[in-house]
């Protein structure tokens, strides 16, 4: 009779004990799609403040319209993205052509003047801190709802409910991993 009850409170306590790890692997995969979500509100950002931003320039730059063309592209790829993957490259994409914008820029000294533009180029600049900060928290929840679903004994768990692994948000571009060069005049 006392082996029996022993065996009985065995089996309850490794139910808990998988119940436990079942609710660990649910609580980090909520956690992964909260700090993505905070990486889209950024990102959402980012696409409004870019009409604006070249809204203000057009007067200023008429000679520069190819560069003006290819923010707005390049917006609207990272707008229409879906995966992590293909967020992630259509940001880079968008980066780079901000990138070209801000060079673009330095040659127009009276845009750079521009009260209106400077408070949109604080703006976007903020948000882009935002936006790295957010993929780093996005990346470091990854790791560890990965690491959790890889390691014993939570990838049994895993397994039988059919937990996948997430995609991290890398850089795609070779040169986005390169330091920036600063230069002085």
């Amino acid at each position: 009779m006392s082996a029996f009850i022993i065996f009985i409170i065995l089996i309850v306590l490794v139910g808990f004990y998988f119940m436990g790890m079942y609710n660990s692997l649910i609580k980090l995969r909520n956690q992964v799609k909260n700090a993505w979500s905070q990486i889209d509100v950024q990102l959402k950002r980012r696409h409004d403040l870019i009409p604006n931003l070249i809204e203000t320039v057009k007067g200023y730059m008429t000679h520069e319209r190819d560069t003006l063309e290819n923010i707005t592209k390049a917006r609207a790829g990272a707008m229409s993205a879906n995966t992590v993957a293909e967020k992630a490259k259509a940001e880079s994409a968008l980066s780079g052509a901000l990138g070209k914008f801000n060079l673009v820029v330095e040659n127009y000294p009276d845009l750079k003047a521009n009260q209106n533009f400077l408070a949109l180029q604080e703006e976007l600049t903020s948000t882009e801190n935002k936006i790295s900060f957010a993929r780093q928290s996005y990346n470091d929840q990854v790791l560890f709802y990965n690491n959790k679903i890889e390691m014993f004994p939570s990838n049994i768990i895993a397994g039988m409910f059919n937990f996948k692994q997430e995609e991290f948000f890398e850089i795609e571009d070779d040169k986005e991993r390169e330091a920036p060069k600063v230069k002085f005049n």
